[in-house]
């Protein structure tokens, strides 16, 4: 399939070439929730810590008597049941989040994405991206060309140039990635995609 190429001023540079297993691929919703999920999951740490009901500090004195005081029995105030006490089934900084996806189901995945990403046009591709200076002017004056001054971006670069990082770094609605980073949660979460030439070629070389 051909998509249409624009430079950087904003005007029509012809048409590219790509592939339709991956721009012209039906999206299968169930496979796209599948790979985020596990892409969000895998990148968790266990950094929750809670005490078991041996390491809260409590006095280990029986609180009453073990019959007569028409109460429950209870030997420790450290029970999981009490107010204070140790949890029975704690958070621990060793809990494993991972979820295992097959390559084949992730790369599916992605060219799903990339593929809803063009029916909803919302994929730009840009024959290049080159700024002369590190000046944040240079590259919001890009994107007015492309007509992405008022939406969050997501810019895929085959190579972050030094000028293209300084450029776009204070800008909170941009992201520059190379075009080995792209993964499905920020292909979805920005309102539009920006793909250099040579980003596209890279990530049909990988994926393809």
């Amino acid at each position: 399939m051909e998509l249409k190429l624009l430079n950087m001023q904003g005007a029509d540079a012809g048409q590219l070439t790509v592939s339709d297993a991956l721009f012209g691929r039906e999206y299968n919703e169930a496979l796209v929730h599948q790979v985020v999920t596990a892409y969000l999951a895998n990148a968790r740490s266990g950094n929750s810590k809670q005490k078991t009901r041996a390491e809260v500090t409590h006095s280990t004195k029986k609180p009453w008597r073990q019959k007569g005081t028409g109460r429950a029995r209870i030997g420790t105030t450290t029970s999981p049941v009490w107010r204070g006490g140790g949890r029975a089934f704690p958070n621990t900084p060793e809990e494993n989040f991972t979820q295992k996806v097959n390559r084949k189901m992730y790369r599916a995945g992605i060219a799903a994405i990339l593929s809803k990403l063009v029916a909803d046009g919302r994929l730009v591709i840009a024959n290049e991206l080159n700024i002369d200076s590190p000046k944040t002017k240079s590259f919001v004056s890009v994107l007015n060309n492309l007509s992405l001054n008022n939406e969050t971006v997501l810019v895929i670069v085959d190579e972050l140039t030094e000028n293209v990082y300084y450029a776009s770094r204070n800008l909170p609605t941009v992201l520059v990635l190379e075009a080995h980073q792209i993964d499905p949660y920020t292909l979805l979460r920005c309102n539009k995609v920006v793909f250099t030439q040579k980003a596209i070629e890279k990530v049909q070389e990988h994926l393809v």
